[in-house]
């Protein structure tokens, strides 16, 4: 291996770190908007409105996957992985407190 094999490695890294953040805010914003749909749901919103709400978020999802899965595996695998840290993250915040 020479060091002519690490030229691309920096904008590599940068690449992945994008999609890593961008998956995370994804994450984040699907699952806040998912928990505000179901609300949403339970509480008797408008159905049209909630129904239009879902397929939105499921659009935008997938969207940004297959954006990511145009780039290769890798950044298509570290988009998924930073979707399941925002999930993560927004479950530790909306899980009630034991009685």
């Amino acid at each position: 291996m020479s060091f002519t094999s690490f030229h691309g490695l920096p904008a590599t890294l940068l690449g992945l770190g994008a999609d890593l953040g961008v998956g995370i805010v994804l994450g984040v914003l699907y699952f806040r908007t998912l928990w505000w749909n179901t609300r949403r749901f339970v509480q008797g919103g408008r159905a049209i409105t909630n129904v239009a709400l879902m397929i939105g978020r499921i659009m935008l999802l997938g969207g940004l996957l297959v954006l990511a899965s145009l780039e290769g595996a890798l950044p298509l695998l570290v988009m998924a992985l930073g979707i399941l840290i925002g999930r993560s993250a927004v479950m530790r915040r909306v899980r009630e407190p034991a009685p």
